[in-house]
Order: structure tokens, then C-alpha cells, then sequence
């Protein structure tokens, strides 16, 4: 069905606010910032935003001002904005999980290393007080305290 020049004026106009609505972020709910919302909200047939029917230029002007705002930093679909930053997230705990393994692995083998020193000071100081024990020719000395 062929539509006039007014209605596709009309048209054109409406998918145009729409579009601004949804990269302002005013996303209904359950939806996205995509062609197929685009379409539904606009009234419009998504068919009509490919290949070479009527509003194929607009689905490539909406694409490029999605593909903007997320080069700037900007995302105006709420969910994407959250699946981003959760994505961060998880990447910086990731880290903070792997350099707390890290320290942890550090941590035991400096014990493990330490309590075999103990045991071998122990042992060396058990095996001196054997060896002082049994030596006929050690002679206990008792300190006098002089004053000066």
C-alpha cells in the first residue's frame, strides 16, 4: 500500500522523536535501544528501516547516533549501561581475587618457612644443651656485678 507524501512526512517526523526519546534513555520497559523498538514506538513496520524501503536512511542515522553517544562514553539504554559497568566490576574483582591469592599463597609459604626455622633453632638448641650437658670440661662461671 502506497502512502502519501504527507504521511511520510508524518512518518518521518515521528520516528524522529522517537529516536530522540530513546537516546535521551527513555526506554519502555523490557525493550532496548534498538531498530526493533524504534519501529514498535515509532508505529511504524520494521521492514521499512532496510534494504531499500522508505526508512532505511533513518535506521542508518538512528545506528550512527547510538554508535556516537557509545563512543563518548554514553549509553542510553539503561541496561547496557549496567551490563558495561557490571562487566567492570567483575574484571576489577577478578583482580582484587587474584592478587588476594596471590598474598595468601605468599603469606603460607613464609609461614611454612618460618615454622621450619623454629623447628631447626629448636632442635640445634636441644642438641647444644645435650652436648653442654655432657661435657665433663664446661665450668659454670658466676658473675660478679662490680660498680665503677
Amino acid at each position: 500500500m502506497r502512502i502519501s507524501a504527507a504521511q511520510r512526512t508524518e512518518n518521518e517526523n515521528r520516528i524522529r522523536a522517537t529516536m530522540d526519546r530513546l537516546l535521551r534513555g527513555e526506554i519502555p520497559p523490557g525493550a532496548k535501544c534498538d531498530i526493533k523498538t524504534l519501529a514498535n514506538e515509532a508505529g511504524v513496520d520494521r521492514t521499512a528501516f532496510y534494504g531499500t524501503r522508505p526508512y532505511a536512511h533513518l535506521r542508518i542515522e538512528f545506528e550512527r547516533r547510538v554508535q556516537a553517544l557509545q563512543d563518548a562514553g554514553e549509553i542510553p539504554d539503561p541496561r547496557e549501561a549496567q551490563i558495561a559497568r557490571l562487566k567492570t566490576e567483575n574484571t576489577k574483582l577478578k583482580e582484587r581475587l587474584a592478587q588476594s591469592e596471590q598474598t595468601i599463597d605468599d603469606l603460607t609459604d613464609f609461614r611454612t618457612q618460618s615454622l621450619a626455622q623454629l623447628a631447626a633453632q629448636h632442635e640445634e638448641i636441644g642438641r647444644l644443651r645435650e652436648a653442654a650437658a655432657r661435657a665433663d670440661r664446661v665450668t659454670r662461671l658466676h658473675v660478679r656485678m662490680r660498680h665503677f
